[in-house]
């Protein structure tokens, strides 16, 4: 066991309080409703969780409020959620699921369950493989999982970093899995990175072309010269990306690295969740005081937006848009999640979360002279 004592990094304030405000085209409502699906967005500028839902008028979205929400994984009745310096766990209650007002609504409840602590390790996107949570660890340049003696545990790191340190080296972001048997799990198999050095913060000499995708398993760079890449994801037999200083989906070839430009889109895009033949790209503004030397969408910075753009994969045309108007600015991961149509999330600024409670149903024993061996759990049943 190692101890690593470091400087700790500048906090950011606060984001001061807005009025929360969207809007979207009836496509983008109509496509929920076709997908039998909702959304989830994180925003660590707004520090929000957001929960996307389509409803009879329109869309409806619950808006909860964690510090900075980066990563998220979804599995099942699983959610995690990776903060500032924590990472929540969050599970599906479908039995309390009706019971949420207005009663008879809806089709899943996310109760927190509990967190670990990691630090300020610079959470970014986060995947499930079974049972073990694989989390791009940026500020030490790995991947990593967790163990609840300790902070995290190393896994797997670029080939080009030499050391773990607290440092940032390379600006590792993002994570795709794939399926490896047929009905096993997915195994971590691609990442981004927006440079391939091992100095500290030295990928930020070369923001426009310094980016790369690594196969994990070769450690081979498969595609170089990269603007900011994000959100690599393997979907239908194909590796996409976003290259994120551009704007743009696109298409990796793993037989060469050559890039196939799908889309252009008028934003930094990060966050992609790839539903069939649709993609959920994430859009961001580019703050004021970001430094983007030689990135392409530095250049008209005023024009950006703030939406979540479906682009269909099959033609490569926006086919619907959510766009956030007012509060939100940055988005850093989306995720669909499929078969629920209007999940609820529990938070913890309202009163709901302190008088829910999950118990499994007991059969007690009865009443004896001889001690009890306690009580047997069946099915799991819940109440409020």
């Amino acid at each position: 066991m190692s101890a690593i004592d470091i400087a700790p990094l500048p906090r950011e304030a606060a984001p001061a309080a807005v009025e929360f405000q969207y809007r979207q085209t009836a496509a983008f409502v109509e496509l929920l409703h076709q997908l039998r699906a909702s959304l989830l967005v994180t925003t660590y500028q707004a520090n929000k969780l957001l929960v996307v839902r389509a409803a009879q008028a329109g869309l409806s979205t619950l808006v909860r409020t964690f510090e900075r929400p980066m990563g998220l994984a979804v599995d099942g009745h699983r959610l995690a959620l990776g903060t500032r310096n924590q990472v929540w766990f969050l599970r599906n209650a479908p039995d309390i699921a009706p019971r949420v007002e207005p009663a008879d609504l809806h089709d899943a409840c996310y109760l927190p369950r509990s967190c670990h602590v990691t630090g300020d390790i610079g959470v970014h996107e986060m995947a499930w493989a079974g049972d073990e949570l694989w989390i791009v660890n940026t500020r030490f340049s790995c991947l990593c999982t967790l163990d609840p003696d300790y902070s995290f545990v190393p896994r797997w790191r670029p080939p080009f970093i030499t050391a773990l340190a607290a440092e940032d080296r390379c600006h590792l972001n993002g994570l795709a899995m794939k399926a490896t048997d047929v009905g096993r799990f997915s195994k971590p198999s691609y990442v981004t990175a927006l440079g391939a050095t091992d100095t500290p913060c030295g990928w930020r000499q070369d923001k426009a072309k310094g980016g790369c995708l690594i196969e994990m398993s070769s450690g081979e760079i498969m595609a170089r010269g990269l603007c900011m890449p994000h959100s690599p994801r393997w979907h239908d037999g194909r590796l996409w990306l976003l290259e994120s200083g551009t704007g743009r989906l696109v298409l990796i070839d793993r037989a060469d690295g050559r890039q196939h430009i799908v889309t252009e889109l008028p934003g930094f895009a990060r966050g992609l969740a790839l539903a069939g033949p649709y993609a959920f790209v994430g859009l961001s503004k580019i703050r004021a005081t970001s430094a983007m030397d030689g990135v392409p969408l530095a250049e008209r910075r005023n024009e950006l937006k703030c939406d979540v753009a479906v682009v269909d994969l099959r033609c490569g045309q926006l086919v619907a848009l959510l766009e956030f108007q007012t509060a939100v600015e940055e988005i850093f991961d989306v995720q669909v999640l499929p078969g629920l149509r209007f999940p609820e999330v529990l938070g913890f600024q309202k009163e709901a979360v302190h008088h829910t409670f999950i118990v499994p149903p007991m059969i007690w024993p009865k009443a004896s002279a001889e001690p009890s061996a306690g009580y047997t759990n069946v099915s799991p049943r819940l109440g409020t």
